[in-house]
């Protein structure tokens, strides 16, 4: 099994040398659960020091005796193990903007047939281990204030990752099989950790012949795509790309978009995942600060890539007839009888930010998560409160560039389910695709909702919808009148989903949670810990106002550039304003960049936006600050009304002057045909903004 984890530390390469660079220093940040004795204990960290490593799972004490077999201050230090069980620990630092980087790279073999399955049983322990120490690190090197590490001890941690196993067994994901298809499953997690690679490795032993992803013009079962995705990694290494690389893919929702995924794990490179929706000179800079090496992509992105693609190899997923690059299908068919070796790590997942308040940032998600699932904890919290189950039809509607997307991609995987995609939204297309196969959970941002309730009544009601069981929704705040109005046309099927690139999933709001309080992002997630504090970092009362802060297992490494989001008492920010309701369920107020102070008040624009979308005549509704010369700032709100609707902006101003305190209502109101979005459906403030510099205030 092979581990890595990174976190960048804002001081300088000496500092963080002095604090880790010695075995016996370093089992400190670990706590009890390591021990670590000299065999010379006179002597330095150098070449060829020897050490005792014990470390304590559950009951068992395991290790051995390891060797340094590389010292090069400050930038390296590695041992590796000569007795007991096999691992090799190598410890990396580089320079990076704000810091230093610290790359912590584990791997270790538990012997015998079974040692693959032990390897895959024990990695959510050894990795929370691994990412605990180099938090207790980075929080001494930086100088915070803790009284005692944050670390959970191995046997509660043992503990609860029994408690997520027996939430995996109930949805099917862990089953009773065949001893010969055990040891593969094994293997596979040996071969490539938890990765996309691994995960459709494993998707292929348990059920081979099921559709895996169903496509408009094609059907990819399970073992065709282990087998084409291998077959892809052996091209793409004939074509230079190698262990280590980071791999752009720039992809819609289709089966190729699954086999670039996998093969990028399987050959231990790391996927750099770009949004669609991202202009040339966007996908250009963020291939460059990357260091992407290679790009795989659509056709029809071609012109787009003229700039990224410059010195960078280049796949495409499908083939054109203007375009001589090599293609996956390519690849696919030309290296079937290629071995591939097992990469001697295990490849990341970097996912880039919106980018809707600036610049696209990339959070890194280590190898273990295969992107978003470091211990079972991530599929846990989700299938405890969601019912989805082994084998089930899942249409994936929102894109898997987005974390949202792909997290659900991967749950897919591990329930061996069929996923039935579009390359394109289409709220129409969509509906017959719920029909014609039979979906059973549809997974969306919420603009997508909007658009499916935007069609005539008569136009929704000639499809058959009754065998969706979970609508899935997440990436963007979900109106209150909005999930009123899909349950009223669906039925109790609507589930929302509160997180953010950095933090994962948070909070999920249920059907009932939703009808009683309509808005609410619901309550925090299996192993989550939600806190509210004030700008004083002082935790608000119940009711209150305050910043959102969120502690799981599933929280992201930090930037790739560098710099990290707020932290305090092991949580992290997310960036938005919340308050809980008396039940403990989390509304969410808007970004907290996103309030404005009008004449010494606060007024967060998502209430305002709630009450004028709950209005018939209206479809969608923006508010955003502008300059005001007697109260600083005021709202101006962008409303689109539906189809054949009227209202004027007199009737909406007064709407809300009547439910909310008066300085909340806008000044003025703009009726446009649609509202600027990113790929993933979230409204582009900043355009708007940029539209407001030059309009005067109405009379």
């Amino acid at each position: 099994m092979k581990i890595e984890h990174s976190a960048v530390i804002a001081a300088d390469a000496e500092h963080v040398w002095d604090l880790c660079a010695d075995p016996l220093v370093l089992a400190r940040y670990a706590g009890r659960g390591l021990r670590v004795t000299a065999h010379d204990p006179g002597r330095g960290v150098e070449l060829d020091a020897r050490y005792r490593i014990m470390v304590t799972m559950g009951a068992a004490v395991v290790g051995g005796d390891a060797i340094i077999v590389a010292c090069q201050r400050p930038w390296e230090l590695a041992w590796a193990s000569y007795s007991g069980v096999s691992h090799r620990v190598r410890l990396r630092l580089r320079p990076v903007p704000g810091g230093t980087r610290l790359t912590v790279r584990l791997s270790y073999d538990a012997p015998g047939v079974f040692g693959g399955l032990a390897d895959l049983v024990s990695a959510p322990a050894i990795h929370s281990f691994v990412k605990d120490a180099v938090a207790g690190l980075k929080r001494q090197a930086e100088g915070a204030v803790v009284a005692e590490p944050s670390w959970l001890a191995v046997p509660r941690r043992l503990a609860e990752e029994a408690g997520s196993l027996e939430v995996l067994a109930r949805a099917g994901i862990v089953s009773a099989m065949r001893p010969d298809r055990l040891l593969r499953v094994a293997g596979a997690a040996r071969s490539w950790g938890l990765t996309p690679g691994a995960l459709l490795a494993i998707g292929a032993v348990r059920e081979p012949d099921r559709p895996l992803v169903i496509a408009p013009d094609r059907t990819l079962t399970y073992v065709e795509a282990d087998r084409r995705s291998t077959a892809i990694a052996a091209g793409m290494r004939a074509l230079g790309i190698g262990e280590g690389d980071a791999v752009a893919l720039l992809s819609r929702n289709h089966p190729e978009f699954v086999l670039a995924a996998a093969a990028i794990a399987k050959l231990g490179c790391d996927l750099l995942l770009l949004n669609t929706g991202f202009a040339g000179p966007q996908i250009a800079d963020v291939c460059r600060r990357e260091g992407a090496s290679a790009i795989v992509h659509d056709a029809e992105f071609t012109t787009l890539l003229a700039e990224a693609s410059v010195n960078r190899k280049r796949i495409l997923t499908d083939a054109s007839p203007s375009v001589q690059i090599p293609t996956l299908t390519e690849l696919a068919d030309g290296f079937t009888r290629a071995t591939l070796r097992s990469p001697g790590r295990s490849g990341k997942v970097i996912i880039l930010t919106s980018g809707t308040t600036g610049t696209p940032k990339g959070a890194s998600r280590g190898a273990v998560s295969g992107g978003g699932l470091p211990t079972l904890e991530a599929p846990a919290a989700l299938l405890s409160r969601i019912p989805l189950r082994a084998g089930i039809r899942i249409g994936l509607a929102a894109p898997a560039f987005h974390a949202w997307g792909l997290s659900n991609l991967l749950l897919g995987l591990g329930l061996t389910a069929q996923l039935i995609t579009l390359p394109v939204f289409d709220a129409q297309d969509w509906l017959a695709a719920v029909e014609e196969h039979r979906i059973e959970a549809l997974i969306v941002v919420p603009v997508m909702l909007s658009r499916i309730l935007d069609l005539p009544a008569e136009v929704r009601e000639r499809y058959d919808t009754s065998s969706l069981k979970v609508v899935a929704a997440s990436g963007s705040a979900l109106p209150g009148g909005l999930s009123d109005e899909w349950m009223d046309a669906f039925g109790e099927n609507l589930y929302n989903l509160y997180g953010s690139t950095e933090v994962a999933n948070a909070t999920i709001a249920t059907p009932a949670d939703l009808r009683t309080a309509p808005g609410t992002a619901g309550r925090p997630t299996r192993g989550t810990t939600i806190k509210l504090f004030d700008d004083d970092g002082l935790e608000v009362p119940q009711g209150g106002l305050g910043r959102i802060f969120v502690g799981n297992a599933q929280l992201f490494e930090g930037y790739t550039e560098g710099g990290d989001k707020q932290r305090i008492g092991g949580l992290m920010a997310s960036g938005d304003i919340g308050r809980f309701d008396a039940a403990g369920r989390l509304f969410v107020e808007g970004r907290d960049d996103d309030m404005i102070v009008s004449g010494g008040e606060n007024v967060f624009p998502q209430e305002v936006e709630d009450l004028l979308s709950a209005r018939p005549e209206v479809s969608e509704a923006v508010c955003i600050g502008v300059p005001d010369e007697d109260f600083g700032q005021r709202l101006r709100a962008y409303v689109v009304l539906r189809d054949g609707a009227h209202t004027g902006e007199k009737e909406l101003i007064a709407e809300v002057k009547k439910n909310l305190a008066g300085y909340k209502a806008p000044r003025e109101v703009v009726f446009v045909d649609r509202l600027p979005r990113n790929a993933t459906g979230k409204v582009l403030r900043r355009e708007l903004a940029q539209l407001s510099a030059g309009r005067s205030p109405a009379g």
